[in-house]
């Protein structure tokens, strides 16, 4: 696995971009809209009203983005071409993050949202993909394990186009802002099927 950290990727119509501070409120604001937070964040129930609040946030988002240009963090802000405005965020961490269990760094876990007035274009699909190339192309990672909420099914829908396959298993998840845990479906992708998929489809 290479160590190469989060450099610019472009596509067709996106720039992800190492974050800075100058997006990060907006961000933020994006992850407190209802629609995007129900069924992404799981930290702990008790932090809701700190992570509701931006002055208590703030530092945090500042002691984040000291670290963006790490070569061991792998997390971009999402912009637009045409316009340059921040849409969102998508990020490739350790399983380990989610699992305690998986302590090889190969083994990686998916994040990513997208502002409610910009979904259903086909953004996530496109910043994912670019993100997915280049996490097992370039550095070199061996699979990606990640999950959604059954009842989410604008998420795991791209997990499907994007050629993860779907879990026997399930599990249940506390997300932060849901009183009740949800299940969730579990989805896995390996380098092998990555590289396999995207050789089929440079064929057509």
């Amino acid at each position: 696995m290479n160590y190469l950290g989060s450099k610019e990727i472009e596509t067709e119509r996106l720039f992800l971009k190492t974050p800075t501070m100058k997006e990060q409120k907006r961000l933020w604001e994006i992850l407190m809209m209802p629609e995007v937070n129900r069924y992404f964040l799981t930290v702990p129930s008790k932090f809701r009203e700190k992570l509701s609040d931006w002055n208590q946030q703030e530092e945090y988002y500042k002691r984040d983005v000291e670290h963006a240009g790490d070569s061991d963090i792998f997390r971009w802000s999402i912009f637009l071409k045409d316009t340059g405005e921040c849409i969102g965020r998508i990020s490739c961490h350790e399983a380990h993050d989610e699992d305690p269990e998986v302590m090889d760094p190969s083994i990686r876990g998916v994040g990513w949202l997208i502002d409610p007035a910009f979904q259903g274009k086909g953004y996530a699909t496109e910043a994912a993909i670019a993100m997915m190339d280049y996490m097992f192309q370039e550095v070199g990672i061996n699979e990606i394990r990640t999950g959604a909420a059954i009842v989410n099914p604008a998420s795991w829908k791209i997990m499907e186009r994007l050629g993860f396959t779907r879990q026997n298993k399930t599990k249940m998840i506390q997300y932060t802002f849901l009183e009740e845990p949800v299940e969730d479906y579990s989805y896995t992708i390996t380098k092998e099927q990555w590289l396999s998929l995207n050789k089929q489809k440079g064929k057509k």
